[in-house]
């Protein structure tokens, strides 16, 4: 177990690993970061606030990076094999539209909500609600009833007011995204292409956000980390956040290739609940040796 104020190189390694599959998959992010450390006993709500924000920014620019290298690569493949893109004016709307909202909220309100509502409790209750929210979702027919072609502005809205649910921890981005895409019809595969194709942005914002807030602590003197081992675990962090996201995207993107059900959302649904039930007794575990 790392001492306090010092983060442990080999939880910044698990937490790395954890963080790019966990962004990728309707099962936040978020709520992983911070419930793996608390399930596992390790001292990760003891460091220095300022480290923890600071790793934290790291997770989310390895993974960041790791997606802007995976779109050149889609983005490549697809001028070989396509003569002309179509509707790339109306993609290019919904997108910018999606982000307001979470940009917005983000920017006023994240701070705010990551101090209040960043407990186990809360948590467990995001991954719960959001697993009912993803099930009665994905209870419509998996084919849908509207194309890609068929999305609007108000789509782009009404996914980007999703997003912005996922500034509580457990909600999750991608859940999020998936749930309001399926209850307006989009099909299965549909939805996780409008999931990855605004998600991007919202990812990249959040960690121009918290790395311009961090900067300017650092140059209004507070906290600076200067600590060699803590700041080699920031870089291990970071890149091995990248790693992993790019490693998910490869797997997520094989193991979707053949296979028309592969895209449910109820296994992340089963996998949410599952987590959440967990949390929930060690916290009640946890009650009963206190009382």
């Amino acid at each position: 177990m790392g001492s306090p104020g010092r983060l442990s190189l080999r939880h910044a390694l698990a937490l790395g690993l954890a963080h790019g599959p966990t962004e990728l998959l309707p099962i936040s992010s978020s709520a992983h970061t911070i419930l793996i450390p608390w399930l596992a006993g390790w001292p990760y709500a003891e460091l220095d606030p300022e480290l923890r924000k600071s790793f934290e920014v790291a997770l989310h620019a390895g993974t960041a990076v790791a997606l802007l290298v995976e779109l050149r690569s889609v983005e490549r493949r697809a001028s070989i094999t396509t003569t002309a893109r179509k509707h790339d004016a109306r993609q290019a709307l919904l997108v910018a539209l999606s982000f307001i909202p979470p940009a917005v909220a983000g920017y006023t309100f994240e701070q705010l909500l990551q101090r209040r509502l960043s407990g186990p409790p809360t948590i467990a209750a995001g991954l719960l609600i959001g697993a009912a929210a993803m099930t009665l979702a994905d209870t419509r027919p998996p084919d849908g009833t509207r194309t890609l072609a068929d999305a609007s502005a108000s789509d782009g809205l009404l996914l980007g007011l999703a997003q912005t649910l996922a500034l509580i921890p457990g909600v999750s981005r991608s859940g999020a995204v998936l749930s309001a895409a399926r209850a307006r019809g989009f099909s299965r595969i549909d939805s996780h292409t409008l999931a990855r194709r605004t998600g991007l942005p919202v990812i990249l914002g959040a960690g121009a956000l918290k790395t311009g807030r961090l900067i300017q602590r650092g140059m209004a003197g507070e906290a600076p980390i200067s600590d060699r081992r803590s700041v080699g675990a920031l870089f291990l962090g970071g890149a091995t956040a990248l790693l992993s996201t790019l490693a998910a995207t490869r797997l997520l993107r094989w193991g979707s290739r053949d296979q028309h059900d592969a895209a449910a959302l109820w296994p992340h649904s089963l996998y949410r609940g599952l987590l959440a039930i967990l949390t929930i007794r060690r916290l009640r575990s946890a009650h009963n040796r206190d009382a």
